[in-house]
């Protein structure tokens, strides 16, 4: 499919989603977004794509914010729709059913930093940089920052950087908890690859479940959440993948997961 603003590239199972802005630090502008609910309708649908990694072009920025130029004209009715239309779309991503994984190669700022949250996996270039700088400019996150971010370092490291607006750096985010690993910058894609095939040798159907388990889980009570784990531990039962998967670890080979 055409797109202006990201690129989007599939091979061998792996969907690269790039956003394409490197002269605006790719701010996230309406067009962005837009590209983006294209691109994650298509990992929604297309079985052949296993897996997404999401970047951003150029070596400065992963992305670096919202288009303060958009955000500068918007009334309260514009400026949420907006926001909802960022959320849903982000949130579409994140329950794909898919692993998703942010290489953050840069600035990671406000609407940047809320996209790595809601991937399921952050790995930062050495140089990568976080913050949700919103309230210097006398808003707020409006893609899901006060949502994830809290879940992720816990409430007392969020509301301080939510409420400073203070940038972090690649060490801080991995000490905190907001990013999975810290790599150099020439290793980032390298490595994110690597670990998403590491994922993607396991069984796709049981990849998928546990995603949806922990997603759903998170909102749910200790029984509630235990219970949603024994019915997908027994709907998984029903597979082929569990039986070849069983079979191979007694047999003492690679398993070969179908998806069924």
């Amino acid at each position: 499919m055409p797109f202006s603003v990201i690129q989007f590239e599939t091979k061998e199972g792996i969907a690269t989603l790039t956003i394409n802005r490197p002269d605006k630090l790719n701010a996230l502008n309406d067009a962005v977004i837009e590209e983006l609910r294209e691109a994650v309708a298509a990992i929604e649908t297309d079985d052949s794509i296993r897996g997404v990694i999401v970047t951003g072009a150029g070596p400065k920025a992963f992305v670096a914010g919202a288009d303060i130029s958009e955000l500068a004209t918007q009334g309260p009715l514009s400026g949420k729709d907006r926001s909802l239309a960022g959320q849903a779309v982000f949130r579409r991503l994140e329950r794909c059913g898919k692993p998703v994984i942010a290489a953050v190669n840069g600035f990671a700022l406000g609407g940047g930093c809320e996209l790595a949250m809601a991937c399921h996996f952050r790995l930062a270039s050495e140089n990568a940089k976080f913050g949700q700088p919103e309230v210097k400019l006398g808003i707020g996150p409006g893609y899901g920052g006060t949502v994830r971010l809290p879940r992720l370092v816990g409430k007392g490291r969020a509301l301080e950087l939510l409420l400073t607006g203070d940038m972090i750096d690649a060490q801080e985010a991995y000490r905190i908890g907001l990013v999975n690993r810290v790599v150099p910058a020439d290793e980032l894609m390298p490595q994110a690859e690597k670990l998403l095939r590491r994922i993607l040798a396991n069984g796709p159907i049981a990849v998928r479940l546990c995603l949806e388990a922990v997603d759903t889980g998170l909102d749910l009570s200790v029984d509630e959440s235990s219970l949603l784990e024994a019915n997908h531990f027994g709907l998984i039962a029903s597979t082929e993948d569990m039986r070849e998967g069983m079979a191979a670890f007694l047999e003492k080979r690679s398993a070969a997961f179908t998806g069924r």
